[in-house]
């Protein structure tokens, strides 16, 4: 029979083995989620987007059919109404903004040439440049080589149909989560103790009119940034001033780089009616992008979600450094998730030492 010492080195052994066992499963868990982070990434957003389209296919599926008394809608059939108004949507903003783009891209391509002759003269006054430098020169001169621009090549193609992949994805998942929207609800709440399920249905519901509220605020922003920028194009002259805004419209949907790339195209096309034009949009772009990141964001995002400008800046930066621009994209509604979770726990410990707080006044 083993000594008292022996049993304690056994017990110890066998609480190393078991931190030892339980660390490597640790680690290759978190190997797993990591080599798995793309999909994770494509599956919270399809969540997200689930959470947010989930009242308005509520009410969709709610409402009442002529005549009165019929059975109200299947809940696809909702959903396929939100998806053929969203898709009908960028049909009507393709065609009105890819053919004025088309046209307007070849009258630049033909002003080229004498943009550059205006610019480099303006640097040869100056003594920037000795010469004027030609398109074969420049050409010439250009560092990438064919392997280089193959590769170049095949990145963006790559990407490309990875990006197309993912959306056709998340469509697909977001249309099966709202679908079994209630079974999903329902085993996750079974997950939790009895006592407790009420207040997971009530979080949930919180959490739903915070991601929907954040979606609505999107568009908020978003139709604020095209009128000022339809207003501000057509009071400076600049032809197609409406596609232009409805271009800078859509760029606001897009954190960090979608106001970027909706500038460029608003700068080429005052550039193609003077430099001065194409300066002082720029200076308009600079100065609207400055006040929606400071002032529209913060108050309309806090107007929407109830959530602090400091939070919302915070999450901003975090989101944009981890994960890019789809970080940016998420961060918002992260945060507010991760709000009103963390309220939930604090009210629930705050009302657990409420009812233990008489107990111990009685001992």
């Amino acid at each position: 029979m083993p000594s008292p010492t022996e049993w304690d080195l056994q017990r110890t052994y066998k609480t190393i083995a078991f931190g030892v066992v339980f660390a490597a499963l640790v680690v290759v868990i978190c190997w797993a989620l990591y080599q798995a982070r793309g999909a994770l990434l494509l599956v919270y957003i399809s969540m997200l987007l689930a959470i947010g389209f989930g009242p308005i296919v509520h009410a969709i599926e709610h409402q009442q059919r002529v005549p009165i008394g019929t059975p109200r809608l299947p809940r696809w059939l909702a959903i396929l109404v939100i998806y053929v108004t969203i898709v009908a949507i960028v049909t009507v903003i393709g065609v009105l903004v890819i053919p004025p783009l088309v046209a307007q891209a070849a009258d630049f391509w033909e002003r080229i040439p004498h943009y550059s002759d205006v610019v480099q003269n303006f640097l040869i006054e100056r003594g920037v440049l000795s010469h004027r430098v030609t398109l074969e020169e420049a050409v010439r001169g250009a560092p990438a080589s064919p392997g280089a621009a193959v590769g170049t090549m095949a990145t963006a193609v790559s990407w490309t149909v990875k990006t197309i992949l993912g959306i056709v994805t998340v469509l697909v998942l977001t249309f099966y989560l709202l679908v079994e929207r209630d079974a999903l609800l329902s085993g996750f709440v079974r997950l939790f103790p009895r006592d407790s399920r009420p207040r997971v249905l009530e979080t949930s519901r919180k959490i739903s009119g915070k991601v929907s509220a954040w979606l609505s605020g999107q568009l908020i922003l978003a139709g604020s940034i095209g009128t000022t920028a339809a207003v501000a194009l057509y009071a400076l002259g600049v032809p197609f001033f409406y596609v232009l805004a409805l271009i800078a419209a859509i760029g606001e949907m897009i954190p960090v780089v979608g106001p970027i790339m909706s500038a460029v195209p608003a700068i080429l096309v005052g550039l193609s009616v003077s430099p001065r034009t194409a300066l002082f949009v720029a200076i308009f772009w600079i100065v609207q992008q400055q006040l929606e990141n400071h002032l529209l964001v913060p108050k309309i995002m806090q107007r929407q979600l109830g959530v602090s400008p400091v939070v919302i800046i915070v999450a901003l930066l975090i989101g944009g450094s981890v994960l890019g621009i789809v970080g940016a994209l998420l961060a918002v509604p992260t945060a507010d998730i991760l709000q009103v979770v963390v309220q939930e726990l604090l009210e629930d410990r705050e009302e657990r030492m409420e009812r233990l707080r008489p107990v111990r006044t009685q001992r």
